[in-house]
């Protein structure tokens, strides 16, 4: 057996999130025993992925490591996608892993995309894939106040009250704010970010971009390395993994 590097994305609401699961279906459980049926029902083996999404989390490019057959990529993809079925689950590329890579620990960067629907009217299409804020949102206001974010701080104030890093401190490398239409996009970028972070980080954006919050409050929030100064925690379901970088890059296929 040879173990792979898979491209995958996947729509997250049926799942519990990404980790197994006593109670609830798992996209790691999924990957894990479709990898097995490809290998002719042999035992499961761990898959490791670069992100650990949540609950209702999307991924249009999340990076996992599973160990399976010697097969040529077309191959793999093709018996993958297969045995995912009907799962709202795809490998979009793949190639045998590096010596020496991890999907998680050999990542030097992760990005996430959320999205707002910004309109007055709920999403019908997209409903589960967007968070829906009906009061118009300035996104201009939102961008500013974003910037106070960059850089290596302690983000206590927008980490999960559950959350399980040793240390509270992340180096913030990109976070912009742009509208197109009714949809609003937060993207940003970072080696690793603590549970929740980015849906903290939106929650409170849009309490300045709505008008409640001044811009300079997010500054504040941020120096209160508290929970309970920042706002609510955006919906899992506006989220997106988007990729994750590695160097060098994996010869995907």
């Amino acid at each position: 057996m040879t173990l792979w590097a898979l491209e995958i994305e996947y729509d997250g609401r049926p799942f519990m999130g990404w980790q197994r699961q006593k109670h609830g279906l798992a996209i790691q459980q999924v990957v894990e025993e479709a990898a097995a049926r490809v290998r002719g029902g042999a035992e499961v083996t761990e898959a490791v992925s670069a992100g650990r999404t949540d609950a209702g989390v999307h991924a249009m490019g999340m990076i996992v490591q599973i160990e399976l057959p010697e097969l040529t990529p077309f191959r793999i993809r093709e018996a993958m996608n297969f045995h995912l079925k009907p799962n709202p689950i795809v490998v979009l590329r793949c190639c045998p892993a590096p010596d020496g890579w991890n999907a998680r620990f050999s990542a030097t960067s992760r990005s996430y995309r959320y999205i707002i629907s910004n309109r007055a009217v709920p999403p019908a299409l997209e409903a589960g894939r967007v968070w829906h804020v009906r009061q118009k949102l300035d996104a201009g206001l939102m961008h500013d106040a974003a910037q106070t974010l960059l850089g290596h701080h302690d983000f206590s104030s927008f980490r999960a009250s559950a959350c399980q890093a040793k240390s509270p401190m992340r180096t913030l490398d990109f976070l912009a704010v742009t509208r197109e239409g009714d949809k609003i996009y937060v993207e940003t970028r970072a080696r690793s970010f603590l549970h929740h972070q980015v849906r903290n980080m939106v929650g409170s954006l849009v309490k300045v971009g709505e008008g409640s919050w001044p811009a300079p409050k997010l500054a504040e929030v941020l120096d209160a390395k508290s929970r309970a100064a920042a706002s609510v925690t955006a919906p899992a379901e506006g989220l997106y993994f988007t990729g994750v970088v590695y160097d060098p890059a994996l010869p995907l296929e």
